[in-house]
């Protein structure tokens, strides 16, 4: 079974239809904590970093064999606790930020501010070393209309701040819930998003205890 550590309601439908498509089969458990992001933004990620760990122990107790966190802001403290848990422990936007750095010119369009220096730091390093041109957009009120329930807006105006965005190559949408952004660009720019690679490294992961 693999777990999944959501912040936020709308993610486990997106989980569950991409596995039903690429990994028919597979046990997902989704656990869903909207406080720890909360706490996250208005702390610092650091300040969730016990209870995130409390999260993934009460997982592994329960029988998962791998966890995956699809929140930016937290994923760098659920992966820092793998060590305790003994499973692996993965953030979903670890191969979105892999395939992104290989490219180079990387964009990262944000709609939470909290995540930005998460993204931005993952992203260095997977570059690990190499050249690196990165930077970082926050759409504005996107975040509001995303709290607002208006997903069309939300994803409306992620679309429009990645089609602004020119002299790059690689635009990365930092939160699993921006997503389905990419559908709604006309830019020629390659669009990354994490759900899709992320839960493949997650069932792999499961797959490979």
């Amino acid at each position: 079974m693999l777990a999944l550590l959501h912040t936020s309601p709308v993610h486990p439908p997106v989980f569950d239809a991409l596995r039903d498509r690429d990994h028919p089969g597979v046990e997902l458990r989704h656990l869903v904590h909207e406080d720890l992001l909360e706490r996250a933004v208005a702390e610092g990620p650091d300040a969730v970093a016990g209870d995130v760990a409390a999260v993934v122990e009460r997982a592994v107790a329960d029988g998962a064999r791998a966890v995956l966190c699809t929140c930016s802001t937290i994923g760098a403290a659920a992966e820092a606790s793998a060590a305790r848990h003994g499973v692996p422990v993965l953030r979903v936007d670890r191969p979105m930020a892999a395939e992104a750095a290989a490219r180079g010119r990387v964009v990262v369009l944000a709609a939470l501010e909290s995540t930005l220096a998460p993204t931005e730091a993952l992203i260095r390093a997977e570059a690990a070393g190499r050249p690196l041109e990165l930077r970082s957009v926050l759409v504005p009120g996107a975040w509001e209309l995303f709290l607002a329930g208006d997903t069309d807006g939300y994803l409306d105006a992620v679309a429009r701040a990645a089609d602004a965005v020119t002299d790059t190559g690689v635009i990365v949408l930092a939160q699993a819930s921006m997503a389905p952004a990419a559908l709604r660009t006309s830019t020629a720019v390659p669009v990354l998003s994490s759900p899709r690679p992320g839960l493949r490294a997650g069932v792999a992961a499961c797959a490979g205890r």
